[in-house]
């Protein structure tokens, strides 16, 4: 047997070594699980806990509810104290019958119903808080999934790579070997693409590192000192696997897992009861008390007033009798044109204004699931193409490179190539199963309902940020 074919042998066992793949299952992405991430149900409930925006929220619902009360009350009545018909030349209490020392009350009374609507409306003001911190409650758990989820992509990839960087290792190794024993079909630039991808590989890997450290520390934002605490200055408490992808399951499948799109028509009623919608329709409400409100000022404003007047007795002793005097005031409206019908006017424009505001907010909705719903049934296209044909195909063509290199028909280039190739197709994998995963969180955020108890976790104690 000559050198040159126990060389190629020799070089072909390294390499059948090096770059055969790990052992796959062909049903999904198999990821090296090196540390352990935070559960994506704890990190979605410590962000909920730890957002300041809820106290806020809170705080104002707290201030627009004291204000409707108040806003329910009457003026405070008004008291007049004074001395009238003082004379100029002595200011003798007694020397003119005029003279007195006067004490009066009075009480205005705002138009028609204005208080009974204006505590109205402010009621229904506070009544959308509620509404909000249950939209913002499912806004969260969309954004932390989101992150969680693209953290742990960003760290399974990490994972991948480090699980095939030590076959490229050896494939140097193999590379550089066979070129030092004079191969025949060894050739340099063989030593130098092995290195080349080796490199590759290295750069990859840093640039994830320091995706996964700022998408950490971005994710340690919504958790708060309690949740971060272990993470560190870069994040890294957090950024392992250590856990399966979660499974998230859609909260109202019917209507996704269809196959016709669901009705227009129907999917806006049903998303009627979302709360970021629900939230306009309290304000439509408040608006419309706001016409009957601007309509009470074409009517007069009361006021009625009483007083008292003592008066001494003159200078002879004869008593003088006291005065007594009450009244009533009204406005009148007459010249409306400037001023109550320019108020109306304005009133009924907002309130046109929000309804507009809604169908468009609702609008904008079903669009964004019609988007969200065609993402997820692609993505799930995608993943059975993955899983069914496209890995193992990268696997077989992988080794069919592999077996025509040993048998001295192939070139070393395209084994290189092949594996790399399958690795790019695992780490592809793993994207769409986070990305569909992502899509999952998106859809489940139009199926949340409006819920009076739903909003409790912005109600209750918590830690501050």
């Amino acid at each position: 047997m000559s050198f040159e074919n126990t060389g190629r042998d020799w070089c072909a066992a390294m390499v059948l070594v090096a770059l055969a793949p790990a052992a796959w299952g062909g049903a999904a992405v198999s990821v090296p699980q090196p540390g352990a991430l935070l559960p994506l149900e704890h990190a979605v409930a410590l962000a909920q806990q730890h957002d300041p925006w809820l106290v806020g929220n809170r705080l104002a619902q707290q201030s627009v509810e004291a204000a409707s009360v108040a806003a329910g009350a009457l003026p405070d009545p008004k008291v007049a104290v004074g001395f009238m018909n003082l004379p100029t030349d002595t200011f003798d209490f007694n020397q003119e019958p005029m003279t007195q020392f006067s004490v009066g009350l009075s009480q205005s009374f705002p138009r028609g119903s204005s208080l009974k609507l204006r505590r109205q409306q402010l009621a229904l003001q506070a009544e959308q808080y509620p509404l909000q911190r249950q939209e913002r409650l499912a806004r969260i758990e969309v954004m932390v999934s989101e992150l969680w989820l693209e953290l742990y992509k960003t760290r399974g990839s990490i994972a991948l790579i480090d699980q095939n960087r030590v076959h490229f290792e050896q494939l140097v190794d193999v590379a550089m070997s066979s070129y030092a024993a004079a191969v025949r079909r060894m050739r340099q630039q063989d030593v130098i693409r092995a290195e080349l991808e080796l490199t590759r590989l290295a750069d990859r890997l840093t640039v994830l590192e320091e995706r996964g450290q700022t998408l950490a520390q971005d994710l340690g934002k919504w958790l708060g000192e309690s949740g971060s605490a272990g993470f560190g200055a870069a994040g890294a408490g957090i950024p392992g696997l250590g856990r399966a992808l979660p499974d998230t399951a859609l909260r109202d499948p019917r209507w996704v897992e269809s196959g016709a799109p669901p009705d227009r028509q129907l999917l806006g009623q049903y998303l009627l009861g979302h709360p970021a919608i629900a939230m306009l329709d309290k304000k439509i409400e408040a608006t419309g008390t706001g016409i009957d409100l601007a309509r009470q000022k074409y009517k007069p404003e009361w006021g009625v007033a009483a007083s008292y007047g003592y008066r001494d007795d003159d200078p002879t002793g004869a008593r003088r009798a006291d005065f007594f005097s009450v009244g009533v005031t009204l406005d009148v409206p007459l010249f409306t044109a400037n001023r109550q019908d320019r108020e109306l006017q304005a009133a009924v424009a907002d309130a046109e204004s929000v309804k507009s505001e809604k169908w468009l907010a609702l609008r904008d909705m079903v669009a964004a699931f019609e988007s969200a719903r065609a993402q997820y049934r692609t993505l799930g296209e995608r993943q059975r193409l993955y899983r069914q044909r496209l890995l193992p195909q990268m696997h077989q063509q992988a080794e069919a490179a592999l077996s025509a290199y040993t048998s001295a028909e192939g070139d070393f280039a395209e084994v290189a190539r092949a594996r790399i190739a399958e690795l790019s197709a695992l780490i592809d994998a793993l994207g769409i199963d986070v990305e569909r995963q992502k899509v999952i969180a998106r859809l489940n955020y139009f199926f949340v309902h409006r819920d009076p108890g739903a909003a409790t976790v912005a109600d209750g104690p918590r830690t501050e940020p």
